[in-house]
């Protein structure tokens, strides 16, 4: 299976050069989100270790609604580079495209859209030090609205910060961390490779952070020093939620992942962690079915049931669809 998969996967090359490299690497990913990228370089250039310390470099696939170089020139003031790419590649491409022309030890993947609260590097880069084996490290983090707001946190792992006990276990039932909360070894993309390419809008992380957790210990910080915005106009998340497409990823990535854990763990509970992930894979399919009842769109509607039932054949996903369908009749 792991041959099978690596044809998915980019291999992400090591650095080729003998001059000093930096500790850090902030790949900035962005597309048609130049109004927010605007707070997040001003929090990363916040926390600014030094030229010689920390690339920061914004990666854009091709926008077309917005003109982000203008804001790495207005906000970077020099200090932040600017690529993009010669036509719109897609955000897999676009992410390998961070992970190869990032030259750091550490690379932090942070959403064009997404923000750090003080203190994250400080704190990530210590247990790094501290923790040579650590493949990667992530703190909790805050779901924020459009205006930034907060809304609600993600789930405390532990009571204080250290390598996280049975990770693979927790991780391989279901996505429990968000994107601008995570930091890993640029090594760690070099042995595993880059992001899976058979995603289209959702699942690619969390089926790379089980690759992770399969070959290397991980790091909780139990400070929320992430905020990962939500529902906001244009989202990747948002559109494909509403088509279906979101929760079909889903599905992909649990079948992924199930590949993996036969190799990890025991029958009986790697059975146990893959029917809670189809559980989740129902209620993200369920919510797709409620966006298509909302829209009158009964074809993806009927589509997205199908999907939820694959994921599981409860009484409880049974009487969700049976709920769905009187509200819609009221």
């Amino acid at each position: 299976m792991a041959t099978q998969l690596s044809t998915f996967r980019s291999i992400i090359l090591p650095v080729e050069t003998e001059a000093p490299r930096p500790l850090w690497s902030v790949m900035i990913p962005s597309y048609n989100c130049a109004d927010y990228l605007r707070e997040t370089l001003t929090c990363v250039l916040a926390q600014d270790l030094g030229l010689e310390i920390m690339q920061i470099e914004v990666v854009d696939d091709h926008s077309t609604q917005d003109d982000p170089e203008a804001v790495v020139k207005e906000v970077g003031k020099g200090r932040v580079s600017f690529y993009q790419q010669p036509q719109n590649v897609g955000y897999i491409k676009n992410f390998e495209t961070c992970l190869q022309r990032a030259r750091g030890h550490l690379i932090h993947l942070l959403h064009g859209d997404d923000l750090v609260r003080d203190g994250f590097y400080r704190k990530l880069q210590t247990a790094f030090e501290e923790n040579p084996d650590i493949g990667a490290a992530f703190c909790r983090s805050i779901y924020i609205e459009p205006d930034g707001i907060w809304e609600t946190f993600t789930t405390l792992e532990r009571r204080t910060s250290g390598v996280l006990e049975n990770w693979l276990e927790k991780i391989s039932s279901g996505q429990r961390l968000l994107p601008p909360s995570i930091v890993v070894r640029r090594q760690v993309y070099e042995k595993l490779g880059g992001f899976d390419s058979r995603f289209t809008c959702a699942g690619e992380d969390w089926e790379m952070w089980v690759r992770i957790a399969t070959t290397f210990p991980v790091w909780y910080e139990v400070l929320p020093l992430a905020e990962y915005r939500v529902r906001r106009p244009g989202s990747l998340t948002g559109n494909t939620t509403r088509k279906g497409k979101f929760s079909q990823d889903m599905i992909l990535a649990t079948e992924i992942v199930e590949s993996y854990l036969s190799d990890y763990l025991p029958p009986q509970k790697a059975a146990k962690m893959i029917r809670q992930a189809k559980q989740l894979c129902a209620f993200w399919a369920l919510e797709a079915a409620t966006c298509a009842l909302i829209d009158n769109n009964f074809s993806v509607f009927m589509t997205q049931v199908q999907q939820a039932f694959k994921c599981d054949t409860s009484l409880k996903t049974a009487r969700a669809v049976v709920k769905l369908l009187l509200k819609k009749a009221l």
